[in-house]
């Protein structure tokens, strides 16, 4: 399952990032600027065709993405089909062309699973509750704890509740409000494991708290008709928002936890530690991307890989908004800049800092991808 979850995640990456392009070379195009090449994946170059428009069409061996090459790349180009001769505005909507065609991308998976079963994810999960059907999947133990009743009954992480002390168990409340009810007894809980059906008894803690020892989850959808497209765009939304506070809090902890290191207190020391490890967890490479997670969402199911796929075309969507150098905001931001100072953006100058910009994401890349390892290990 690892190696499908590896290829489902690579023909995946590789359209997302190719939609992202394609979105830059049609809107060049229909703003006359030239295309000289459209590539899916990185070079070396395994197979070439001149279009009958004139683009060149490439595929190539690095499955890694896509790229499109623009004829006079640079802002102080000038020739007739430069991308440097066109407007400001033409530029601005050639750069944001991608990100736009990645959020679309997200609304219309969004969409789709709003009908199949979108699942669940923020509290406040837009829905039209005339056309909403909430679907919930059965109660499923996390993490156990050790030497507590149910680790000592043989329940294990992963196991499915169906009925608890001769009741059946619809969602997480029930369950704890069942347990807490028969504190101190022994009862016997029905579960799931690998799709059979096992009978264990329970001797339940005579306590306040944690009378069971697991940790509760439960997965909640739900599934609409005529307002599927309307949830998948505020749906999309919502998820951008989530994505820039996720990404605020991210580099909150990583310079919070950076500078935090620089203390001299043992105490402050120990919080920046912390910090940087949340931030830490919280990012995924391609290591993780390919190795993990799209393997654990195969094995989910169809609507988890398209799920998955509009949360990273989202993701491609928010980052390259960021004014990042090497990035299209980042490149947007660059060129506004000068602008606004009223000094030319020579070739070399633009090139030093977008390469320079551009060293720094390899670099970060690098780092998340020993982490990735690091985590698999």
């Amino acid at each position: 399952m690892l190696v499908v979850g590896i290829i489902i995640g690579l023909i995946v990456l590789v359209f997302l990032v190719a939609a992202h392009e394609l979105g830059h070379a049609i809107v060049a195009k229909r703003n006359g600027v030239v295309v000289e090449e459209f590539g899916i994946g990185f070079p070396p170059r395994a197979w070439a065709k001149k279009l009958k428009n004139g683009v060149l069409f490439t595929v190539n061996w690095l499955p890694l993405g896509g790229f499109v090459k623009l004829q006079g790349e640079n802002d102080s180009a000038s020739n007739k089909g430069d991308y440097g001769a066109a407007t400001f505005w033409q530029k601005t909507k050639i750069l944001f062309a991608g990100v736009v065609v990645n959020w679309l991308i997200a609304v219309v998976l969004l969409s789709i699973l709003a009908v199949t079963g979108l699942p669940k994810i923020i509290p406040n999960q837009f829905t039209v509750a005339s056309d909403t059907t909430v679907i919930s999947s059965p109660v499923q133990l996390g993490a156990l704890t050790a030497g507590y009743p149910a680790e000592k009954a043989g329940l294990e992480k992963g196991d499915t509740i169906t009925k608890f002390a001769g009741e059946d168990i619809d969602d997480t409340a029930e369950l704890i409000e069942v347990s807490k009810a028969n504190r101190g007894e022994t009862v016997e809980v029905v579960y799931k494991r690998d799709n059979k059906v096992a009978t264990t008894n329970v001797a339940l803690r005579d306590a306040s708290t944690a009378v069971f020892g697991a940790a509760l989850g439960q997965r909640e959808s739900t599934k609409s008709t005529w307002s599927a497209p309307i949830v998948g765009v505020v749906t999309t939304g919502q998820y951008t928002w989530v994505t820039v506070q996720g990404l605020g809090d991210l580099v909150s902890n990583f310079f919070g936890g950076l500078f935090g290191q620089l203390t001299t207190s043992d105490t402050d020391r120990k919080a920046a530690t912390e910090k940087l490890n949340e931030a830490g967890e919280s990012v995924a490479g391609p290591v993780g991307i390919l190795g993990v997670i799209f393997p654990a969402a195969s094995e989910a199911g169809l609507s988890q890989i398209v799920f998955l796929a509009a949360i990273i075309s989202l993701t491609l969507a928010v980052m390259n908004v960021l004014p990042i150098p090497a990035l299209d905001g980042g490149r947007w931001f660059v060129t506004a800049l000068f602008r606004v100072m009223k000094k030319p953006l020579t070739k070399e100058i633009e090139e030093s800092i977008h390469g320079a910009g551009f060293m720094f994401l390899l670099g970060l890349i690098l780092l998340i991808t020993i982490a990735d390892v690091l985590k698999l290990f």
